[in-house]
């Protein structure tokens, strides 16, 4: 149903133009980078991938294909608003697409906050809100079933940014991302995102040869630490006691728990 219903839009966005934000203070030249940033793109520009946040916005805006393949929290969503907004200064469209409804959803109202009511629309199976609008989030089925039908609201597309592109390497759906990519003008600018692909480089090889040249950005730094546990009976034990090293004393209750069942 209609996402809107549920928690309702962002206070004061409801029909508003969106201000101009400045998104980039440190690029070296006066660029669209260093006028469209927000505290968002601050924190991540100063985190530990805040290199990777500002060259991969820089590759947006001269244009380039990108691929960015970084761990959650690094700052990919940045550079796909970024995206937007590019295209948006640029008077073109911008397509975000998802691979589940729940995600596209959550853009939607991301992408609402960011840009206002007014310009940003959303297309899944079930829903269709604002679907002139000039930044649409969508399911990536939507996209693949617009280029074969032709539609016309690939008018003045300026660029997508597919994110969970990961997705391509699907056995049962992984053919949408595929035919999405190999289908969409030559003109569209396209912005892949994710943060499991695990062959980024020969995957960006694929990209260039089918989209053009791909900047390639890739980053192995988790800003959010990922910690393992194993619960034993009503315990919850640490999976590794440093790097590669399995936690002794997990053995060690098994063995116990073994001895008391015999």
């Amino acid at each position: 149903g209609d996402p809107r219903r549920h928690g309702g839009l962002p206070p004061g966005k409801h029909g508003s133009d969106p201000e101009p934000v400045q998104w980039c203070s440190d690029l070296d030249r006066n660029s669209l980078a260093r006028r469209a940033g927000n505290r968002g793109y601050r924190a991540s520009r100063e985190g530990p991938n805040g290199v990777v946040v500002v060259q991969a916005c820089q590759a947006v805006e001269d244009g380039k294909a990108v691929l960015v393949a970084a761990p959650t929290g690094a700052g990919k969503t940045v550079v796909g608003e970024f995206a937007a907004f590019s295209s948006l200064s640029r008077g073109k469209k911008c397509f975000y697409t998802t691979p589940i409804k729940a995600l596209s959803n959550q853009k939607y109202f991301e992408f609402v906050e960011r840009f206002g009511e007014d310009r940003v629309g959303l297309l899944t199976g079930d829903t269709n809100i604002n679907s002139d609008a000039d930044v649409l989030v969508m399911t990536t089925e939507v996209l693949r079933n617009m280029l074969y039908a032709n539609s016309s609201t690939l008018t003045n597309l300026g660029s997508v940014v597919m994110d969970e592109v990961h997705y391509l390497a699907d056995k049962f759906r992984g053919a949408v991302w595929e035919e999405v990519l190999i289908h969409l003008m030559e003109s569209v600018q396209v912005i892949s995102l994710s943060a499991t692909v695990s062959n980024a480089e020969e995957f960006g090889e694929w990209l260039g040869e089918v989209r053009g040249s791909t900047e390639v950005i890739v980053s192995e730094i988790r800003p959010i630490p990922l910690y393992q546990h194993v619960l034993i009976g009503n315990r919850l034990i640490d999976l590794f006691v440093e790097p590669g090293r399995v936690n002794p004393e997990i053995l060690g209750l098994e063995i116990g728990r073994a001895s008391c069942r015999e």
